[in-house]
């Protein structure tokens, strides 16, 4: 019994300890909030174009152009001051839509739009759009989804039977005003305060390339671009993460010195 005895006061002493312990653990091993930041990136990529006609064309192809560019900021933000993995993302680019339609294997034919079997537009837009991600460091994914408005810049356009003063030229019946739903998915490698991202963006146009009755005032002729884009972008963060910000820090510093805390206008409470 004397060797029990002595080992139960040990057991109660260390257990404490031992439990304090196991706090720390989880403590440490529990993950850090994200701070509502924000980034500011330059993206880069390239565009797979095409159009969806009404009445349909036949033997259509994606016009493959590069040069697609973007600049975009990004707020970090808690949806309902709760879910901390809601963003808003702003931005203009530079981008292309178009068509183009291959000859029929058997006939040798084509079809075209008003002669053209080829066209691409050069498009200025500018994008609003809601994002959700989901981080696991060093790493993030991400799905946005929103709208779009922008200008058609110019055009380049080529075909047999088209009339060579169209080749570069906006005819007045066709439509400059650009606007639709834009969105997609991707990833970030994250490399703090920089990080980079590649996307894949489908950008759908709800503004018919011409107007529907140019051609006849008893039907209508649809097209509406619906293009693919495949980017890349340095981003860069604007202010910090994860971890105290340097207005969190600086009250605390307040706290300490004067023992009461300040609100959002600097006044004491």
């Amino acid at each position: 019994m004397k060797p029990i005895s002595k080992i139960i006061p040990l057991i109660l002493l260390f257990l404490p300890l031992s439990l304090g312990a196991q706090d720390s653990t989880a403590v440490a091993k529990k993950p850090r909030l994200i701070n509502d930041y924000s980034l500011i990136g330059v993206n880069y990529g390239v565009t797979f174009a095409n159009t969806w006609f009404s009445p349909a064309k036949h033997n259509s192809e994606y016009v493959f152009t590069t040069n697609y560019v973007s600049v975009t900021y990004t707020k970090f933000s808690k949806l309902f001051d709760r879910m901390p993995y809601f963003a808003l993302v702003l931005g203009a680019a530079m981008g292309n839509e178009g068509y183009a339609f291959k000859a029929d294997k058997e006939t040798g034919v084509s079809s075209d739009v008003d002669g053209a079997t080829r066209c691409s537009i050069r498009v200025i837009e500018f994008p609003a759009m809601m994002q959700f991600h989901y981080d696991f460091d060093p790493a993030k994914v991400m799905a946005n989804a929103g709208v779009y408005g922008g200008w058609r810049r110019s055009v380049t356009r080529s075909g047999p039977a088209l009339e060579p003063e169209w080749a570069d030229k906006f005819r007045s019946y066709e439509q400059r005003f650009d606007y639709g739903f834009q969105g997609g998915a991707g990833f970030a490698l994250i490399f703090d305060p920089v990080e980079i991202h590649f996307n894949c963006l489908l950008r759908w146009s709800w503004s018919n390339l011409y107007e529907p009755d140019y051609k006849s005032k008893y039907y209508n002729n649809y097209a509406y671009p619906l293009d693919i884009m495949a980017t890349v972008g340095l981003h860069f963060q604007l202010s910090k993460r994860r971890g105290k910000t340097r207005k969190e820090i600086k009250q605390e510093a307040y706290n300490i010195v004067y023992g009461q805390t300040q609100d959002d206008t600097g006044q004491d409470r």
